[in-house]
């Protein structure tokens, strides 16, 4: 990771809330009430905590708006024009190396499993950066998980959720973890994202 500490607020982390806030308008978390924007806010208070510097948390707040771009077909010059030019190539380039794709190398449509598994495969040549925005967007998705189960009486209403069901939807967050560890990746936020694994697959 790089060494600049960051104070928690920037211009640049301000102007990236301002550009996700507007992209992701009207968007609601699955299976819930709550605006969309929770999610990146939260990825940048863990990226915060951690101690990571300014593209970081940056790209923890447009990890899914270059996601929902490359789900609809974006090409790398849109995404240049509309995100790079914004907030750096260096940002652009993080997220796209951690960003899960459509298409093999060959273009290609892949299945969902193929998809998930050409994600983990490409971590290990992501950037330590990269990870900690893996990681952090991974953190907050399984605890997030992990809070709602614990409000209700009912935990097959939030399973039902996700397509890939409670036992797909733990053992992703477990692959995670164990690519993470993997691929070199020891910060302690890997431990975070593993425990919460191990509670959801109790719950």
């Amino acid at each position: 990771m790089s060494t600049p500490v960051i104070t928690g607020y920037s211009d640049r982390i301000n102007h990236a809330f301002a550009y996700a806030a507007k992209h992701h308008d009207q968007q609601v978390r699955k299976g819930t009430r709550l605006p969309y924007q929770t999610h990146p806010a939260n990825v940048a208070i863990i990226l915060t905590r951690y101690g990571c510097n300014d593209d970081t948390v940056v790209s923890g707040i447009l990890y899914d708006v270059v996601e929902d771009c490359v789900r609809d077909g974006w090409t790398r010059e849109m995404l240049e024009e509309r995100v790079g030019h914004k907030f750096g190539s260096n940002v652009l380039a993080l997220l796209l190396t951690v960003t899960e794709r459509r298409s093999d190398d060959d273009g290609i449509d892949m299945s969902h499993e193929d998809r998930k598994s050409d994600y983990l495969e490409r971590l290990a040549v992501a950037s330590e950066d990269a990870l900690w925005v893996c990681a952090a967007d991974a953190v907050h998705s399984a605890n997030s998980i992990l809070s709602d189960l614990r409000r209700t009486s009912f935990p097959e209403t939030v399973w039902g959720r996700f397509s890939a069901g409670r036992e797909g939807t733990v053992q992703w967050y477990a692959r995670m973890a164990e690519r993470l560890r993997a691929v070199g990746f020891s910060a302690p936020i890997v431990n975070e994202l593993a425990a919460a694994a191990a509670e959801l697959s109790v719950r």
